[in-house]
């Protein structure tokens, strides 16, 4: 009997590009197969946590008797639209010509347990090797398998996402309906969304309450430059030292002049990716990483989802030839001098899974002309991203120069460029793009006329020309963009973390994009361009959450905390049942302990009057403009007012009548016209809801108040 070594990938289009490389060429029904190998794939998630519906049937509606809901043994369960490929697998992974089985799924938590997860549920047993690789290229493909590594050294990877999946499986479902329930909403909360919904919140608040402090600054004209004065609250102040200093003299005290350096920024990793990409581009971090995905898949870049800024040594051969062949494609980088510091970005130490992202050699025969406009945007700026890192610093020489007038001192900043080194491509850059806000980081080290002093000696004295007085105030916070806040949510909590905790702040590379997506699908959060920016704002419903979340669930370092005991479950230095049990322990309290917040019953948007049971999930049934909806987001149950069936009888239903059909199923209606005598009737509408749409019938048995 012939024997097969079956490969599983994520998705199709890895699998594809994976088999190509095998010979397996031949395709059948779910799978590919040829040369030994038999290589299938996932489609992302095929199974996950079951609801909590699964567990007992009245978990469908939300009572807070039930809470805290906690599984003694996990459930899954298979999408429906995916259960044919789940099939496909479970029939491989049973095949008895089938020897072990090759995880190929992305390289990273999510990957492991997309894997695992079918394997288990396919009550597999045959031994796992798992592909580790950071680029789609055919050569680290190939070098992927000759290193196949056993699948007992990712247990610990594999251990660290379920747990991450059932602790928000554990908080989401107990803490949002613990809220809901006590406020009459559905108030969606999550363990990294909450917290980074906090951050947001409070800025906000912090803007509010804002208040601008004036203040002056008297500027005097020299021969050749200007200096500025120190921050004055006393504007008769400013006025009387502009007045004395007039037509007066200065005196230079002190002139200092450093050669400094600024080296070039680091690699990309995910995160800083992302916050470019929103600065310079406008795309959202989900949009980034979307692209991001479609280049590694087309073997254009590498592994997307990583936390790494740096390359392993073992690439530092291979670097002067990619800085080269990546320079030849970019139109910004012709004509300018190219170097290659390769010490600058290898760094064995700060890579974990996966090295910095950076472009494959395939980028020199790609036609970069023919990616969509998002993928080309994101290439070009990873390809900036590493030119920039291996150029010379740029260099320049500054010059501080303090001057004495009218017993005040007075200072100036020159700046003579030396070396524009990784500057002059960044420039040359940005020289080509539209709309991109400034880097806040550079705005601030521009200097005034050109950046350059005339040569000054100590003790020198400089008739003054002109002098005023400029007045400015304090500015408030900014409102968060996609760019500073995914800056905060990865410091957040830094300050009271351990110092060698490796996972810091909200979220990780991979999750942070989708837990904003979240919080705007859910209502919580706007997005709202203003000038050049889109800005994230929080809607009212957000403050209100907030303002009655208890410290534990809206704090980062929880969340914070947690990513770091997930990395010690990762590294085999925690038992997963001792993490699960302490967020049990937390759920248990929190239930037990949290008192609904007197008078905040106005906290939240207006309530709709509710009129009845939904009789899909239980939920709440209330009134809005267009009909009668039920008030749980995943729920679709709706009486429209103006559905066609009420239209055609020339009657809209009311709150009396639709109370009356969610609780007895029926409503005695006057009125009702009929299109065939052209005259009105009175009936008993009946309420059929097929769980699709609510459909309506005419009961005319019960006219004279009779029974069934």
């Amino acid at each position: 009997m012939t024997q097969y070594r079956l490969v599983i990938a994520e998705k199709p289009s890895v699998a594809k590009s994976l088999a190509a490389v095998l010979g397996a060429a031949n395709r059948r029904d779910g799978y590919l197969e040829g040369n030994g190998w038999l290589v299938s794939w996932c489609l992302g998630h095929l199974a996950g946590l079951a609801d909590a519906a699964t567990y007992n049937p009245d978990y469908a509606k939300w009572r807070y008797d039930d809470l805290p809901i906690l599984p003694e043994s996990w459930r899954f369960t298979i999408a429906k639209d995916k259960r044919d490929q789940f099939d496909v697998l479970r029939t491989l992974l049973r095949r008895e010509d089938v020897t072990d089985v090759v995880n190929a799924c992305d390289a990273g938590r999510e990957g492991e347990l997309i894997f695992r997860t079918v394997y288990c549920l396919a009550g597999c047993t045959k031994p796992i090797r798992r592909l580790w690789i950071s680029s789609m290229e055919d050569s680290a493909i190939r070098e992927g398998f000759a290193n196949l590594r056993p699948g007992s050294d990712y247990d610990g990877l594999h251990q660290a996402a379920l747990c991450r999946a059932k602790a928000d499986w554990l908080v989401g479902i107990n803490a949002t309906r613990l809220f809901s329930v006590l406020y009459h909403r559905t108030l969606n909360i999550g363990r990294v969304m909450s917290p980074t919904l906090a951050l947001i919140v409070q800025r906000e608040a912090e803007i509010d309450a804002f208040k601008p402090v004036p203040f002056y600054t008297v500027v005097l004209e020299l021969p050749g430059f200007s200096v500025s004065g120190e921050r004055m609250a006393d504007k008769a102040a400013a006025q009387q030292l502009k007045t004395a200093c007039q037509g007066a003299t200065a005196t230079v005290k002190k002139v200092e002049r450093k050669e400094k350096s600024e080296k070039p920024p680091a690699l990309y990793d995910l995160t800083t990716l992302q916050r470019d990409a929103n600065r310079l581009l406008g795309y959202t971090a989900q949009q980034t990483l979307d692209y991001l995905q479609n280049l590694y898949e087309k073997k254009l870049c590498t592994y997307p989802r990583t936390d790494s800024r740096y390359l392993t040594s073992d690439m530092a051969e291979g670097l002067p030839v990619l800085v080269r062949l990546t320079a030849g494609v970019l139109p910004f980088a012709t004509g300018m001098e190219i170097s290659c510091d390769a010490a600058a970005v290898i760094n064995d130490k700060k890579v974990t899974d996966h090295h910095a992202i950076i472009p494959t050699r395939n980028i020199r025969e790609a036609d970069l002309s023919a990616l969509p406009v998002g993928e080309r945007a994101v290439l070009e700026l990873v390809s900036l991203r590493l030119l920039c890192a291996v150029a010379q610093p740029y260099t320049f020489a500054e010059t501080a120069a303090t001057v004495e007038c009218a017993g005040a001192e007075f200072t100036a900043k020159g700046r003579t460029v030396k070396n524009h080194g990784w500057r002059a491509l960044d420039a040359a850059y940005q020289a080509g793009l539209k709309n991109a806000e400034p880097d806040k980081e550079t705005e601030d080290k521009a200097l005034p006329d050109g950046g350059r002093l005339p040569e000054l000696d100590e003790g020198q004295s400089l008739p003054v020309a002109g002098a005023a007085v400029k007045e400015g105030k304090t500015t408030p916070p900014k409102h968060y963009t996609e760019d500073t806040l995914l800056s905060a949510m990865e410091t957040a909590g830094k300050d009271e973390m351990p110092e060698d905790a490796e996972r810091k702040g909200l979220g990780t590379p991979a999750t942070r994009a989708g837990i904003l997506e979240k919080l705007v699908s859910t209502g919580f959060l706007e997005r709202k361009k203003s000038k050049k920016q889109v800005q994230l704002l929080p809607s009212h419903d957000a403050v209100s959450l907030i303002t009655v979340l208890p410290e534990q669930l809206q704090s980062p370092l929880l969340t914070a905390e947690w990513e770091y005991r997930l990395g010690e479950i990762e590294r085999g230095e925690l038992a997963p049942e001792d993490f699960m049990a302490g967020i049990s322990a937390m759920l248990q309290e929190l239930v037990g302990t949290y008192q609904v917040i007197k008078g905040t019953e106005y906290l939240f948007t207006p309530p709709r009057e509710v009129v009845g049971k939904c009789p899909r999930c239980g939920g709440e049934v209330a009134e809005m403009q267009k009909g009668f909806f039920c008030q749980n987001k995943s729920c679709n149950f709706a009486i429209w007012k103006n559905s066609k069936w009420w239209a055609m009888k020339r009657k809209q239903p009311t709150k009396a009548i639709v109370t009356a059909l969610l609780k007895d199923g029926r409503a005695r209606v006057t009125g009702l016209y009929s299109e065939k005598t052209g005259k009105t009737y009175d009936a008993t509408v009946v309420l059929e809801d097929d769980g699709k749409y609510a459909n309506f019938k005419l009961d005319f048995d019960r006219q004279k108040g009779g029974g069934q």
